[in-house]
């Protein structure tokens, strides 16, 4: 299992690497189109779907990512006057934003069901501001976005190795066993060290230190909150991975449970403090 988790991971950096640092701005938006039409599809299975309807719902969704980089190219910065505030695109963010902070607290507490037309309207809300953001963030510069995606990385690996040194106090134990408060808060302190090196190498201060800092806790307690999520949506499905289709890995939406999360509210604050 091991191996084949190393082998799949060197192969999705050695296809993501390149994509990320030397392809233009309209071919990235393709290709994470692309990405996140795997990710609707997996969604799909979520639901209880069967295969014809997640294929359509993969296409559908690949489709209008394709759309929006066709026909606003300025919002994805593809085009001649990149203009990534525009408002609709606040809009997408701002449900982003209200949905994991506000309602998704509530949707863990009470361990709601996915289902009917409710769940293709919570895909749209998980999946289409992810695609937004992961293309958006990117006109910060490629490794802006790789230090953005290892952010949420790092929440990973000190939520674990704290977990496992010092976990004692379950944090959701009905829905992910595993994770105990002392993880979260060791998720904390290393994305708040991370966070810190990565705001000076890449020279992101359109936010002050300390908002930064308060910001870097958020976005840790919003990561789990995703990671959480995907888990109860799982358990719900009586499932262990969203598909098969990284050896190894389980599917795309295992990979970026804490991304869906994450990245739309980070991207809606770039663009409240930038235009600051």
């Amino acid at each position: 299992m091991l191996k084949t988790r190393v082998i799949t991971a060197l192969v999705l950096m050695a296809l993501l690497l390149p994509s990320l640092f030397y392809s233009s701005q309209i071919v990235w938006s393709l290709l994470v189109a692309g990405f996140i039409g795997v990710a609707a599809w997996e969604w799909g299975g979520l639901l209880g779907w069967q295969a014809s309807r997640r294929v359509m719902l993969g296409m559908a969704t690949s489709l209008i990512c394709v759309l929006l980089s066709v026909f606003e190219p300025n919002a994805i910065g593809a085009g001649e006057l990149p203009a990534p505030g525009q408002p609709w695109v606040f809009v997408v963010y701002a449900v982003a934003a209200v949905f994991w902070c506000l309602v998704m607290p509530l949707w863990l507490k009470n361990k709601w069901s996915l289902g009917g037309f409710s769940g293709l309207w919570v895909g749209a809300v998980v999946l289409l501001p992810t695609w937004l953001a992961m293309v958006q963030l990117r006109m910060l510069g490629a490794g802006a976005l790789l230090g953005i995606f290892a952010v949420v990385w790092m929440a990973d690996i000190a939520a674990y190795f704290s977990g496992k040194a010092f976990g004692k106090n379950k944090l959701a134990p009905t829905i992910s066993p595993g994770k105990t408060w002392e993880g979260a808060i060791g998720a904390g302190v290393g994305v708040v060290i991370y966070g810190s090196v990565v705001r000076q190498l890449f020279g992101l201060d359109f936010m002050s230190l300390p908002l930064w800092i308060v910001g870097l806790v958020g976005i840790t307690a919003v990561s789990i909150v995703g990671d959480l999520y995907e888990s109860l949506l799982k358990r719900k499905a009586g499932i262990k991975d969203s598909s098969n289709i990284l050896p190894g890995h389980g599917g795309v939406l295992d990979r970026i449970d804490s991304l869906t999360s994450t990245l739309p509210v980070v991207a809606l604050m770039w663009l409240l403090f930038a235009s600051r």
